[in-house]
């Protein structure tokens, strides 16, 4: 072979095998990556379909194929790219199946399993949980306000999470009398109650507002801290703490820890009055303080009520960037969360930078409380019946598909009718009210409410 054509044939061959090497990267270039998510149906639209998955992340994809029930586990297949702060996501779903959901040897789906506060009591809390009928599982996430004429007979039949208490309840009772009170309830109680107060102090008291239970009222955390400092609020939870275990009280909806440090503020009265870094410090001390007396708190109001309005009357929407809610208003929580808050009160101010919708009603305020501050115990709703909610249809459905685990409640007839009408419409699921109300049982294990051995 001469030189001219061994050239030609060495040039020929690179020209072939650039142009094959470039048609296979090209043709891996057209088939983009098929990727494989799980989770359970949040919410289904005609071309929407919404899913969380295991860690808490929700997602909402187009779908043509949008045959499930809420509550459903599926396993899709898409490709692109996820990405939680959009609506609707842009990746394209090329195949959607329901899926079994995975459980551990106890029946306990992982999904549920957090490895959080109270995992010690989660086999104990799943073997309840299979003892009760779907109304007493719903009965489970109500905290109902108390009504003197008709809460025994309302608790027989419908079996409650527990009671919320106010200040008319304890008007001019003696202590054996609240006891009584209390004691009558969880008499035909089948599961033990949470019973629970707003013990705030300062403008906010229920119980030290009669002076036959308490020498004198509660004095606000403003109030204690310029006195005493923290020493004086550690002695203050104390205090609060045997009072409200004497009378039979084992929950107290405080502290507040929203940061608010002008008079104009709606909640700057029920705050600490100082800023971020002390409000945080604030926190901490009544949540440790509170360990071991019988008595749970609550931090609240999440994410942080701000300079917003009175949510009792009607709704408010709250400006703020998320960066700034970040940085001023989550840090109380979190230190809060750190001393191992068990419960935390969820607000209903419209949060805009979070998601267009109160925050009590929001899937995404309670991915912030679970995914970024890594809170692992019970959410509370503000009482479902004040104004920033009046116009909401399907308000307590919403509030559950949030993930919320204890809605307070006074219409409980209406609450309970509107969450069963949700199930049988596949717009709740039965699953969704088992995980939520497993939460709210392990929760009583490790309160010391349910006493049985762990098998």
């Amino acid at each position: 072979m001469n030189k001219k054509k061994t050239t030609f044939l060495i040039v020929f061959l690179t020209i072939t095998l650039l142009v094959l090497a470039t048609t296979n990267f090209l043709a891996k270039g057209d088939s983009p990556k098929t990727h494989k998510l799980t989770g359970i149906v949040l919410n289904k639209e005609k071309q929407n379909l919404t899913l969380q998955t295991s860690n808490n992340i929700i997602y909402t994809f187009k779908t043509q194929k949008n045959n499930f029930s809420v509550g459903d586990n599926i396993l899709i297949e898409y490709t692109g790219l996820l990405n939680r702060n959009k609506k609707v996501q842009d990746s394209a779903i090329l195949n959607c199946i329901q899926t079994e959901e995975e459980t551990d040897s106890n029946g306990i789906p992982l999904s549920w399993k957090d490895n959080g506060l109270f995992k010690d009591y989660y086999i104990l809390a799943k073997n309840k949980l299979d003892e009760l009928t779907l109304e007493e599982k719903i009965g489970q996430l109500l905290l109902v306000k108390y009504k003197n004429d008709t809460a025994k007979q309302a608790l027989e039949k419908n079996q409650f999470s527990g009671f919320i208490f106010f200040e008319n309840d304890f008007k001019d009772k003696t202590k054996e009398e609240v006891v009584k009170m209390i004691q009558s309830l969880n008499e035909v109680a089948k599961i033990p109650l949470l019973t629970a107060v707003d013990e705030e102090g300062g403008d906010v008291v229920r119980v030290s507002s009669n002076k036959k239970l308490a020498p004198k009222k509660f004095s606000s955390p403003s109030e204690l801290y310029k006195e005493g400092g923290l020493s004086a609020i550690k002695e203050d939870t104390i205090e609060k703490s045997a009072l409200l275990k004497d009378l039979g009280l084992n929950l107290n909806l405080a502290p507040v820890v929203d940061v608010s440090n002008s008079d104009e503020d709606y909640i700057y009265n029920r705050t600490l009055q100082e800023d971020t870094a002390k409000t945080a410090e604030y926190a901490k001390t009544v949540i440790s303080a509170s360990k071991n007396t019988g008595v749970s708190y609550t931090l609240k109001h999440f994410p942080g009520y701000g300079d917003n309005e009175d949510t009792h009357d009607s709704g408010t929407t709250d400006e703020r960037s998320l960066e700034l809610i970040k940085e001023k208003d989550l840090p109380p929580f979190k230190a809060g969360i750190e001393a191992k808050a068990e419960a935390i009160l969820v607000n209903h101010n419209t949060v805009k930078n979070i998601e267009n919708t109160p925050a009590s009603l929001s899937s995404k305020v309670n991915q912030l409380l679970r995914n970024d501050l890594k809170f692992t115990g019970v959410t509370i709703t503000d009482d479902m019946e004040m104004g920033a909610l009046s116009s909401i249809e399907n308000k307590y459905a919403k509030a559950l598909l949030a993930g919320n685990n204890l809605l307070i409640v006074g219409d409980y007839d209406k609450a309970i009718t509107e969450i069963k009408k949700s199930l049988e419409e596949n717009e709740l699921s039965e699953n969704l009210i088992n995980k939520l109300a497993f939460k709210v049982l392990a929760w009583k294990y490790y309160k010391g409410l349910l006493f049985e051995i762990h098998k």
